[in-house]
């Protein structure tokens, strides 16, 4: 939890009781249905949370957004980010149906009216988002394939709607498929922003969409 307050220091006092809930309910959950590795359940806050949030070093939605988590796992980015955002709509989505049971849980205990989880694929959606949000689900080509089509054209942020990929490692290849797409890209280094070595090698890319 501190490591939390470290990089966001400005947590209203519901913000922290529910940051400071996520280990307790995981915890929990994960022992029922695994979600998280067993390695990194002590690691959650670093590995899990503040990865999440390192989305939100990039950009600050602003109220009203829509935001699609496609691929949310056990709620990442999803749940970290609804708590940091508590104005902005997030739909969380995964095809197992387990998973999205402790998403579901996990939403309900925090008392996070803003975050919706569903068992459904991307593809299968037929509602529009400002911003898709994921966390090394697939290549970015064929997910940029996939959701493109659910991105409302007006944008109200500094940066256009699209796609908040968190990726980690060698990206050569994908950023080479993105570019023989002829599309635009950003990569944002969350080394910059967060001082563990965890997030060395980690990033955020950003695809424009329209």
């Amino acid at each position: 939890m501190e490591l939390i307050l470290r990089y966001f220091p400005d947590l209203t006092p519901h913000q922290r009781d529910q940051f400071a809930r996520l280990d307790e309910l995981y915890r929990h959950w994960n022992a029922q249905i695994n979600v998280i590795s067993r390695q990194d359940i002590g690691r959650l806050y670093e590995r899990h949370v503040l990865h999440s949030l390192g989305i939100a070093k990039v950009i600050g939605f602003r109220p009203g957004t829509r935001v699609l988590d496609v691929g949310t796992g056990g709620g990442f980015p999803g749940i970290p980010l609804a708590i940091l955002f508590p104005e902005v709509e997030f739909h969380l989505v995964d095809s197992v149906g387990k998973k999205i049971k402790v998403v579901q849980a996990v939403a309900q205990a925090l008392e996070l009216v803003n975050a919706r989880a569903e068992q459904v694929r991307a593809e299968q959606l037929r509602a529009h988002y400002d911003f898709v949000v994921s966390r090394a689900v697939v290549h970015l080509a064929p997910f940029y394939g996939w959701v493109r089509n659910k991105i409302n054209k007006p944008y109200q942020h500094p940066l256009r709607n699209g796609l908040l990929c968190l990726k980690g490692g060698d990206l050569t290849e994908e950023l080479r498929e993105i570019t023989a797409l002829r599309l635009k890209y950003r990569v944002f280094e969350l080394g910059s922003y967060f001082q563990e070595e965890f997030f060395g090698t980690k990033k955020v890319v950003y695809i424009p969409v329209g």
